[in-house]
């Protein structure tokens, strides 16, 4: 190889030349690759799964329900699963993500209040007439957790059905989805499995099925209709750019959830086992047998044997008996395997280890404050880039059409949506630090109402006709700040303006 090497230098010195620049080129690519560990190739690397798919390839041909099955059947039969997902739309949800209109005018905005408190409040918003929107929301974010994604879809109502507003919603699961509908839509379109797209990357529509294609309610093949994606909000995670479907979050666990399942079954049948072994009575002479190996009394008598224990029982063996009482297998580490599974499920879910087991026994105030905290954050994107602008704006959007069509509302109409208080780890603390917010400006009055779930015009007209009650009765109480200071000693312009005695 040298001695050719060398002719072509002689021969055809250019050609020498570019074959060297080449060597020189492969030899950094494969140096410069090789500086992370992770782009190596070799014995440690070689089970990696390494492709350059976008997001929609790598959910195709069948992975969503596959998954969605998987996820499924683990909330059904799994308590971890069962939990992890329920904390996810309780804490999320709550008692329901409120919203506040504000109109042009005051009498618009009382109206669209009134509208909203008749419709969202009742089972009319409902199209199955079971859940006001607060329990829809709460449906909706546990589908969009368990199954990776949701449809909400509304359903047009008339003028004369009687609803405050002619219109309701429909929550469906994502397997109404047609994922068959993949490709050219023939009219300048594409449909990206079941989710069709104009020319812009607009959703313009949703192939959905007229019924859940695993209902056993009918026997006719299931058909998809276009239906367009004004009526239509689809809910979802949306982990990489371009992604146009959802994946349960439970994907990156659920391998280790069914695995855990599997070795605490093994764990029970091993102790069931060693229950069975309580005690063995062996004949050390070896003098009598019974029937079927059984020992019986010299003389055949059995009645002095018994084949059971009780509780304080003592027992005299006949001569040439001996008993033995046996030594079950132990569960050495599974306290400590089963904290470290349970740990890593709670991370793959984004939950506390408390919220996912229900245990708090190694738990201090600084270990649950940070993890909490650490918590109500990620809770806090759910309801900020989910939740909100994925389902409640569609329905605000919808809310707002129906109010101009049944009682001409109009103008600059905004809507404020309003997620549910964070629980207070340390209300003492936490009180004083929202306190001092708001009396250094950095935080409304207003806001620090919203922030606890209310509305501030009517908390405020509650609080003002309380006040007004206490005036009118003349009780002074310790919660008044107006006349009590946080010590518990009278206001001093309180106490200038009270008359005195002669």
């Amino acid at each position: 190889m040298k001695f050719l090497e060398n002719v072509i230098k002689v021969v055809a010195p250019e050609t020498a030349l570019r074959r060297e620049k080449a060597r020189m080129r492969l030899k950094a690519m494969f140096e410069a690759r090789n500086m992370y560990d992770g782009a190596s190739i070799g014995r440690r690397t070689a089970g990696w799964r390494r492709v350059s798919t976008d997001a929609n390839s790598e959910t195709a041909f069948g992975t969503l329900a596959r998954l969605r099955d998987s996820a499924r059947d683990l909330v059904r039969n799994n308590e971890f699963a069962e939990s992890g997902i329920d904390g996810i739309a309780t804490y999320t949800v709550g008692a329901g993500i409120v919203p506040h209109f504000k109109g042009p005018t005051e009498q618009i905005t009382e109206t669209l209040e009134r509208l909203a408190i008749a419709h969202f409040d009742s089972t009319d918003i409902d199209a199955q007439q079971q859940h006001d929107l607060y329990g829809l929301q709460s449906q909706v974010m546990r589908t969009v957790a368990e199954s990776g994604e949701c449809l909400v879809r509304r359903r047009r109502r008339r003028l004369s059905d009687g609803l405050a507003l002619p219109f309701a919603i429909q929550v469906l699961e994502p397997d109404f989805l047609d994922a068959t509908k993949d490709g050219d839509a023939g009219n300048g379109n594409v449909v990206v499995q079941g989710v069709e797209f104009d020319s812009l990357g607009r959703r313009v529509a949703y192939w959905l099925f007229d019924e859940h294609p695993g209902s056993r309610s009918s026997y006719r093949l299931p058909t998809s209709r276009r239906v367009p994606a004004r009526d239509i909000a689809h809910i979802y995670r949306q982990s990489r750019p371009g992604q146009v479907r959802g994946v349960t979050w439970l994907a990156s666990t659920m391998v280790r959830l069914n695995d855990f399942g599997d070795y605490e079954d093994a764990q029970l049948m091993r102790q069931k086992i060693a229950a069975c072994f309580a005690a063995f009575v062996t004949d050390i002479e070896g003098v009598s047998a019974g029937d079927g190996g059984h020992l019986t009394a010299v003389g055949g008598d059995t009645s002095n044997y018994r084949e059971n224990l009780e509780p304080g029982l003592i027992e005299t063996l006949p001569p040439g008996r001996d008993i033995r009482f046996g030594d079950p297998p132990g569960v050495d580490g599974y306290g400590e395997y089963s904290s470290r599974q349970l740990h890593a499920v709670a991370a793959g879910l984004k939950v506390p280890y408390e919220l996912l087991t229900g245990d708090y026994s190694n738990v201090n105030y600084s270990s649950a404050r940070m993890a909490w905290q650490n918590f109500y954050k990620k809770v806090n994107v759910w309801q900020k880039q989910i939740m909100i602008p994925q389902f409640c704006r569609a329905v605000e959007r919808w809310f707002l059409e129906a109010a101009a069509v049944s009682n001409g509302t109009g103008g600059s109409i905004k809507a404020i949506w309003t997620p549910p208080p964070p629980s207070m780890v340390d209300p003492t603390k936490e009180i004083a630090a929202q306190r001092d917010d708001i009396r250094s400006g950095t935080k409304t009055l207003s806001d620090a109402v919203r922030e606890r779930g209310k509305d501030p015009k009517e908390h405020f007209a509650e609080l003002q006709s309380d006040m007004a009650l206490l005036d009118e009765l003349g009780l002074t109480l310790d919660c008044d700040p107006r006349r009590v200071s946080r010590t518990g000693t009278m206001q001093r312009d309180q106490v200038a303006s009270e008359p005195q005695e002669t």
